[in-house]
């Protein structure tokens, strides 16, 4: 038998604690008793541009589906298993680390959070999340680390005024320091991302939806995203059905 890493068993641990098997189970059996038992428990993976809203939609599906949402909790479970504060991560999350600034932070004598130590312990905790289904995680590279075939991948954008606006709203920041935010976030992430999945978070075809959250309300993007979910389970349960009556 294969250890279970630390990763896997506080991601156990998550879904535990979030009620994540009472909520299968009640989605199991809203299946109905002739629904194949092959058709996977999906996961939505939602990226976002910074000040697109994210958070809210992600919070608004997760609450329509009775799934949990990993966001910012996520990174504090992380810290956790890492025996860190949340803060201490918050300078990796999501973002690109070079080499030579975690040499000058070793020599200056403060916490050093290594950013490949950070994101092996995401990508194994966002996998081991991924295989129980049911959840809605928010960007730090889910959509291009779950297996496309059981997850819906989401990308929200929107107008750079309408997100410099709520950024400045939110943050209680000038319009330029909020838009100078909302410029430096963008990048740090599609950096982040490039570097260690060497995808363009910016281009559509990574994504099965792509929703402007400019021209569309929380509610209604919510609404898109769970109808998709629908569509690609529905199609799932289409071959798994095919596939049972070949056999």
């Amino acid at each position: 038998m294969i250890p279970k890493s630390a990763a896997q068993a506080m991601a156990e641990a998550i879904v535990h604690a979030t009620g994540y098997r009472e909520a299968g189970s009640r989605l199991l059996s809203a299946r109905g008793p002739d629904a194949p038992s092959t058709v996977p428990l999906f996961t939505i993976a939602l990226s976002r541009e910074f000040g697109a809203r994210g958070t809210s939609v992600a919070n608004a599906v997760g609450d329509r589906l009775g799934w949990p949402v990993y966001d910012h909790a996520l990174l504090e479970r992380i810290a956790q298993e890492m025996n860190l504060r949340a803060r201490l991560l918050e300078s990796v999350d999501e973002r690109h680390m070079t080499w030579l600034q975690e040499c000058l932070d070793s020599f200056a004598q403060k916490p050093l959070v290594s950013e490949s130590a950070y994101v092996r312990h995401m990508i194994e905790t966002i996998l081991s999340l991924g295989s129980h289904g049911g959840c809605v995680i928010v960007g730090r590279g889910s959509a291009f680390i779950l297996p496309p075939a059981t997850t819906l991948r989401v990308r929200l954008v929107a107008a750079p005024e309408n997100r410099i606006a709520f950024v400045s709203r939110e943050r209680g920041l000038s319009h330029d320091e909020a838009a100078r935010l909302v410029q430096r976030t963008d990048r740090e992430r599609a950096v982040f991302i490039k570097d260690h999945f060497q995808k363009d978070p910016r281009e559509a075809e990574n994504y099965d939806l792509v929703l402007n959250t400019s021209r569309l309300s929380v509610g209604r993007c919510a609404g898109l995203v769970i109808e998709a979910l629908h569509g690609l389970e529905a199609r799932e349960k289409h071959h798994a059905e095919h596939a049972g009556a070949g056999a």
